[in-house]
């Protein structure tokens, strides 16, 4: 299997995921590509032109005027909106299903890569605003949110966590970027405590997205486990993970209508052996 916790999203379960969308209204819940550098982003995406509107003639075809550009993104990391492959974290030195680090090769992934998730992928979404639940704009760079929180969170906005779902945990950092600007992670970032992975194994979660990495960091477990969302979710449960999303919007839409679930779409780029994808995930009330 490469597919892992994917596989509990059914056909079924997809099926009456779109009956959620009763307003035809979307959301999308990926920041802008991040060209300018910041201490979040020391390695900035790339976009470039390559024929302009000043140069609009030079298209090499008579009476035809456009304009192309370039772009080029090393997505990994804490500035970009992207999906985790299987094959992007190793405990060790093996990846999820207990495949080797080393099918993993000069030329991409040849185990886990993010063809599994080639045709899309959708279902119920399930957001859960941590900031809102303790009634502050965003929560600090060294908070935590245990298992415990997710619960409670769960049930103060009325939504089950139900099997198959793609679980989007809000911390506010959209909010506090806005506020405060960027800084460099390693300062500090809130997110879930390694205690939430095995509440996400036994609800039986698909995906998990966040608008930061889903791990807290530092995340004060044991000196091997540094980022036991991303270590134990990817490799022991199979858990794509959605790392940097913008989910101020769509907290706002979901506050707006006092409901929590929507239909999610993500698609990631269609490349061979890759770990991973750059997405604009969206989501439809």
């Amino acid at each position: 299997d490469e597919r892992g916790a994917l596989n509990f999203i059914t056909d079924t379960i997809r099926r009456d995921a779109v009956a959620l969308v009763t307003e035809g209204v979307s959301v999308s819940c990926a920041l802008d590509f991040p060209t300018q550098p910041a201490p979040d982003n020391p390695r900035p995406a790339q976009h470039m032109m390559v024929v302009a509107g000043d140069a609009c003639t030079t298209t090499g075809m008579p009476g035809m005027q456009s304009a192309m550009d370039f772009i080029g993104v090393a997505f990994h990391g804490m500035a970009v909106s992207h999906i985790d492959a299987l094959c992007h974290v190793f405990v060790d030195e093996k990846m999820y299903n207990g495949f080797d680090a080393s099918d993993v090769k000069s030329t991409g992934a040849m185990r886990n890569s993010i063809m599994a998730g080639e045709d899309g992928i959708s279902g119920r979404g399930v957001l859960l605003d941590a900031p809102r639940h303790r009634g502050v704009p965003y929560l600090g760079i060294d908070e935590q949110i245990g298992p415990d929180e997710l619960d409670a969170m769960a049930a103060a906005q009325g939504v089950e966590i139900r099997e198959g779902d793609i679980l989007l945990v809000s911390t506010g950092r959209d909010a506090r970027r806005a506020e405060k600007g960027s800084w460099a992670p390693m300062e500090g970032l809130a997110g879930l405590d390694g205690h939430c992975v095995q509440w996400l194994y036994d609800k039986k979660v698909a995906v998990l997205g966040s608008n930061g990495v889903s791990d807290s960091i530092p995340n004060g477990t044991a000196d091997q486990w540094p980022m036991p969302i991303h270590q134990c979710g990817i490799v022991a449960i199979g858990l794509h993970l959605l790392d940097n999303l913008n989910l101020g919007d769509l907290a706002t839409a979901c506050s707006a209508r006092e409901r929590w679930e929507f239909f999610f779409v993500i698609a990631p780029l269609k490349v061979k052996r890759g770990t991973g994808s750059p997405v604009n995930p969206i989501a439809i009330f």
